[in-house]
């Protein structure tokens, strides 16, 4: 959807499932274009529907608050990857109510270690702290 803003959420949510997931909903592991990329396991297809409409109704406001922490980076510099890590560790603080803040942050920092740049875990961890500690005050 970064790359193509035409894209409805829900229609890109279906398009992962169609093309990445398989009907059963787990990604075939012997898949070579696809089955190293995903965890082996099933996968809540109602939560990521809700992750990915969720980022998409708040990105205007998402990418503000990546201006505003990141200072000396526009958002347009940051790489594709980390910036979709950064919006979704984001948007996760902002709506967690019972999610324990270093779950969130973990997992953000692992998605940017596993399909980001090289410098991506600390950017992102940074990055994630500061927004964290904000929110807390």
């Amino acid at each position: 959807m970064d790359v193509n803003p035409e894209l409805d959420a829900k229609v890109a949510s279906r398009l992962f499932f169609d093309h990445f997931w398989g009907p059963e909903g787990q990604a075939d592991p012997d898949d070579e274009t696809t089955g190293n990329l995903f965890r082996e396991g099933p996968l809540d297809r109602q939560l990521l529907d809700e992750i990915v409409v969720g980022v998409s109704s708040q990105r205007d406001a998402l990418d503000q608050a990546l201006v505003d922490l990141s200072r000396n980076w526009r958002i347009e510099r940051m790489a594709l990857v980390d910036r979709n890590v950064l919006r979704l560790g984001l948007w996760e603080l902002r709506r967690s109510g019972s999610l324990p803040v270093n779950v969130i942050l973990n997992e953000a920092i692992e998605l940017a270690k596993r399909f980001g740049t090289a410098e991506a875990a600390p950017f992102v961890n940074g990055l994630l702290d500061r927004a964290a500690s904000e929110l807390r005050r």
